[in-house]
């Protein structure tokens, strides 16, 4: 996101965010013990401020403050390094991995974007219908490239042809780009490997190992129904132009240019689809979906049977994604550890959880959208609320799974400004979507009903029918 040019207070946002954060750190760890507050936890608190702060602000790349929240609570004492870097040695770490090396392969091999070309060829017929596809491509592709953002920089190079040949106006060509790009949040929810970086940590929360067809029964509803529910939201919101017609002639001209299927689309799809196959079957053989995605990668990149990946596509693995995962379950992790989450539950929480389960999943979402508006970021929010609401809600008998999934929806599908969703962030302006703040908000203020919507009406009663609540 780009700093603030126009001078005073916004032209020095990242360097006041700085400082803020630098001071609420100091009077935290400073300041006279909280009742029921240990001194690890106090000192876990006055760090977990700082790096939200930090990222809130964008003082430095997301990164840069994840790695300075865990050195500080490694040389702080505040945890021990196996417990700060735990994630490093479990398969949630290792499915992002896995996953960016798969993505980069579907790109490269050029099967993605076969799919998408004879997706729109075949189906759409209308400007309705490039909107539609949007949300469609999107889902259709999560199956084989397990994060949003490539599949969305994919559909859209495909869209901006689209865009072309039928001389749109730039507000309908905003809203093409806006579609493909908002799309992929509530898309992203279906599968395991819509996100395969905040998906799983969602389930990691509740103790719970991320499983491709436990996910899918788990939200899978209720990731379906809030796609609908945007894609209605959006047709209300931007109407369809007047008089338009689709032009198919330079997409397929596009189309005619690309090869017979290669032989790196052909090992692509192969060892894509045997990924997919393991990993909807992992209740019959136990193998985690991160070790799937890994031995999926080194066959993409074997000899013959592979020769997709190459030594260069390394670089497609983020590390400061990594390492911001590391620092977002890190602060659930050490802050319950450490006594933090359990006292800030009793502060900013009732005395005892709502006896009706309507209001505790409103009070759940009415806080996690509430913080997701100040912080930001999905990870960071999820790492500080998730334990919050897990201490919250121990000792009830409650599946932990459902208050993890509670706040797992409620960030996860709510955005108002671009910042709030990386995954609308990326594709604003120009360079992507051709969309801007403004009809990013008009879209996400009332996304915000959306959102209760579809925790209350929806998710709420699935997974009392599935037997997740009791």
């Amino acid at each position: 996101m780009s700093v603030g040019r126009s001078g005073g207070l916004a032209s020095h946002s990242r360097e006041l965010g700085g400082i803020l954060g630098i001071i609420l750190c100091l009077i935290v760890w400073f300041m006279p013990a909280p009742h029921g507050l240990p001194w690890a936890g106090q000192k876990c608190l006055a760090l977990s401020l700082l790096a939200v702060c930090w990222w809130a602000c964008s003082v430095v790349h997301p990164g840069f403050t994840s790695l300075l929240l865990l050195v500080g609570w490694i040389l702080t004492g505040t945890a021990a390094p196996e417990q700060v870097l735990a994630l490093w040695t479990k398969p949630l770490l290792y499915i992002v991995v896995g996953g960016s090396l798969i993505a980069a392969a579907v790109e490269k091999s050029g099967l993605g974007r076969r799919i998408a070309y004879w997706f729109i060829l075949r189906y759409v017929h209308s400007f309705r219908g490039i909107l539609a596809s949007a949300y469609f491509l999107g889902f259709l592709l999560s199956f084989v490239i397990p994060h949003p953002w490539p599949r969305s920089f994919m559909v859209m190079a495909i869209m901006a042809i689209v865009v072309r040949a039928c001389e749109l106006e730039p507000r309908d060509a905003a809203n093409v780009g806006l579609a493909v790009f908002a799309s992929s949040v509530p898309v992203s929810m279906i599968l395991l490997t819509g996100d395969s970086a905040i998906n799983p940590m969602a389930l990691s929360f509740a103790g719970v190992e991320p499983r491709w067809i436990t996910w899918l029964w788990y939200m899978g509803v209720p990731g379906i129904a809030a796609t609908l529910l945007t894609f209605l939201l959006q047709l209300k919101l931007f109407p369809a132009p007047k008089g338009f017609v689709l032009r198919k002639e330079a997409l397929r001209a596009e189309a005619a240019r690309m090869p017979r299927m290669t032989r790196a689309e052909k090992a692509t799809a192969f060892w894509v689809g045997a990924a997919v196959l393991l990993w909807a079957t992992d209740s019959l053989h136990h193998i985690s979906a991160g070790w799937v995605a890994l031995l999926a990668a080194v066959g993409l990149a074997l000899p013959r049977i592979g020769g997709v990946l190459e030594p260069a596509d390394w670089n497609r693995v983020s590390l400061p994604t990594l390492f911001f995962l590391t620092a977002g379950l890190g602060i659930g992790a050490v802050g319950k550890a450490t006594g933090m989450s359990g006292w800030l539950a009793t502060v900013i929480l009732p005395a005892h959880v709502p006896g009706n389960l309507f209001l505790f999943a409103l009070l759940v979402t009415a806080l996690s959208i509430a913080v997701h508006l100040c912080v930001g970021s999905i990870m960071a929010v999820m790492g500080i609320v998730t334990p919050t609401i897990l201490v919250f809600t121990a000792g009830g008998g409650m599946n932990p799974v459902v208050p993890a999934l509670l706040v797992y929806l409620a960030v996860g599908m709510h955005f108002i400004l671009p910042f709030h969703h990386m995954n609308v962030l990326v594709g604003e302006g120009d360079l992507g979507g051709r969309y801007g703040r403004a009809e990013v908000f008009r879209l996400g203020l009332p996304l915000t009903l959306v959102v209760f919507v579809t925790i209350l009406g929806v998710a709420l009663p699935w997974w009392k029918l599935i037997g997740l609540i009791r």
